[in-house]
């Protein structure tokens, strides 16, 4: 496939999971990719740059490098996430700051500091990752749910702001995925077992599950679809 020949794409959280899925992906569609992640291993993008996205800074330089190596930016994908788990009893003021400043400062720091390269572009997409927390709650997962309920809020807004430049903003909603930040949980056989009965497709999710929405809401198929949180979880939320 070829649908992305052309489009210069930069995706964080792509050392793994669905962020290196969603790199393969890309790729494989002719996008050229800068990908980022907190570490360099398991990075396989055409160009490969280490940040920590809670620092601001680290932002400031990782919107530099897309506009000098990649030439541009035509999709964005704020993939990059952390899961802080405690009872509101037991989470510290730092646990919430921490998960603030990744799952939705950092999406919305980046977008502002690629901004003109998205304006420049005729194809300009921002596609954050949400999650099924995005619209529903789970105990000691508060701080978690928060900024997962905010960064689908961000994306309606910034769909309406953005939406004038022609550049698309969407929210993917995964349910539950077999990734690093779910693989300790899903080793319990009966939390695999419990997520796996609860789909409609009687399977857990797998990270190109994921990508391939990306890829996507990235295309052109995707042109008239903005401000959207898209819910990709075998279908475990339609009964509950």
């Amino acid at each position: 496939m070829s649908r992305l020949q052309g489009r210069k794409a930069l995706v964080t959280g792509a050392a793994s999971g669905i962020g290196a899925a969603t790199v393969a992906r890309l790729l494989a569609d002719g996008a050229t990719v800068l990908a980022c992640d907190i570490s360099s291993e398991g990075m396989a993008g055409t160009i490969n740059h280490v940040a920590n996205l809670a620092d601001p800074q680290a932002i400031a330089v990782l919107a530099a490098a897309a506009e000098s190596q990649l030439g541009g930016l035509d999709i964005l994908v704020n993939n990059a996430g952390v899961c802080p788990v405690g009872t509101l009893e037991d989470l510290t003021d730092d646990q919430w700051q921490f998960g603030l400043d990744v799952n939705l400062l950092a999406p919305a720091r980046l977008a502002k500091a690629c901004l003109s390269l998205l304006k420049d572009s005729s194809t300009g997409r921002v596609i954050n990752t949400g999650s099924i927390l995005s619209r529903y709650g789970d105990a000691g997962l508060g701080a978690y749910a928060a900024s997962k309920h905010a960064i689908l809020g961000f994306t309606r807004s910034l769909a309406m702001e953005l939406g004038p430049f022609g550049i698309t903003v969407n929210c993917v909603q995964p349910g539950c995925i077999v990734t690093g930040m779910t693989r300790g949980m899903l080793e319990n056989g009966a939390a695999a077992e419990y997520y796996r009965d609860k789909s409609a497709l009687k399977r857990l999710g797998q990270p190109e599950d994921i990508a391939d929405v990306i890829a996507f809401l990235a295309s052109d198929d995707a042109r008239f679809i903005t401000g959207q949180g898209i819910i990709a979880d075998g279908g475990v939320m339609t009964h509950s």
